[in-house]
């Protein structure tokens, strides 16, 4: 891709795929507040009667009659207080829209694939009562689609994230994966999957050593404490590949660097593909200290077979976690 992106490469009707994944589940491994909820049904239908924690009130998403006017007065700021289901499990999948992402050479770009990525694992993980809901991470602000249960309101949500103004390069903003994680954390208290959908790469951060941590690896230990976490990586060919192809000019789309790199030469390509696979072995290394699930993307790969075997592996790990003790009948 030689510039912004100016529409979605991947079309919506084939983001979930469903014939090649109906007989798979996606299984919640960690036990969540004493009890693995979305096992069980509630009695009755709906949102529920329990009240959420109150968040400030975003106009345009939020219904005005949900106000809480109590914290509203209290804070001089309208908030707003959901209600949740007795036992209903909610998947939070938070993508990464920054310049970064906007890059792809095989057809696909890596946000269009994240989005596919959230897509196929909506699809996995809905059950009759179970909610699914997005952030958009961009560099200057955190947009909230509320959770909402239902095949329906899955597809409102893809099509909300594929219709996103794509963000063009150089673009200032406050908003780091640090931050966007650590809000996550802060506004969604209730225990359940959350899903964090980037190229986790930091803007200026040149470190290949993977003893010491990025900045977002705190914030990533801090969401696992209290959910089970899955982070896609999602990465293309050409970042870990150089092709040969010449004088190139390589620039970040986050950043002023720019350098030209003669590709022609074959060990200047074996040095940048080595420090490229150390970038990444930092990433994996990283992300496993947090203690969080890890699948990574290819634009070259077919996103649902690779999806589907992390499934299964982790079905596999379900499984033996949720076996009863020896001796004890289920």
């Amino acid at each position: 891709m030689l510039g912004v992106p100016s529409r979605p490469t991947i079309p919506l009707n084939k983001l979930a795929p469903e014939a090649a994944l109906r007989r798979l589940e996606l299984t919640i491994v960690r036990r969540l507040e004493g009890f693995l909820q979305g096992d069980h049904l509630g009695l009755l239908p709906g949102p529920g009667t329990d009240a959420n924690d109150a968040r400030i009130y975003q106009p345009g998403q939020d219904d005005v009659r949900k106000i809480d006017w109590n914290v509203t007065a209290r804070t001089t700021v309208p908030h707003v207080r959901d209600t949740m289901a007795d036992r209903e499990l909610e998947v939070w999948a938070m993508l990464d829209v920054t310049p970064s992402m906007n890059w792809g050479t095989e057809g696909v770009t890596k946000r269009d694939l994240g989005i596919a990525a959230i897509a196929t694992i909506g699809f996995l993980s809905q059950k009759q009562g179970d909610r699914f809901g997005g952030y958009i991470m961009r560099p200057d602000s955190l947009r909230r689609l509320p959770a909402r249960s239902g095949r329906s309101a899955l597809y409102g949500l893809l099509r909300k994230m594929l219709t996103e103004p794509f963000v063009p390069d150089h673009i200032s903003g406050s908003f780091s994966l640090a931050h966007a994680v650590d809000q996550l954390a802060r506004t969604q208290r209730r225990r359940g999957l959350r899903v964090v959908v980037s190229d986790f790469l930091t803007p200026g951060d040149h470190e290949l050593d993977p003893n010491i941590e990025p900045e977002w690896e705190r914030a990533m230990r801090r969401l696992a404490v209290r959910n089970q976490v899955l982070a896609v990586e999602v990465v293309d060919k050409r970042e870990i590949e150089f092709p040969d192809v010449g004088e190139m000019l390589i620039r970040d789309p986050e950043t002023d660097f720019e350098r030209y790199v003669n590709t022609g030469d074959s060990a200047a390509r074996a040095r940048m593909d080595a420090a490229s696979a150390a970038q990444r072995e930092r990433i994996r290394i990283s992300l496993r200290r947090a203690g969080v699930g890890h699948i990574q993307l290819r634009t070259d790969r077919d996103w649902v077979s690779d999806i589907a075997r992390f499934v299964l592996a982790y079905r596999r790990v379900a499984s033996m976690l949720h076996a009863p003790p020896q001796g004890v009948a289920k």
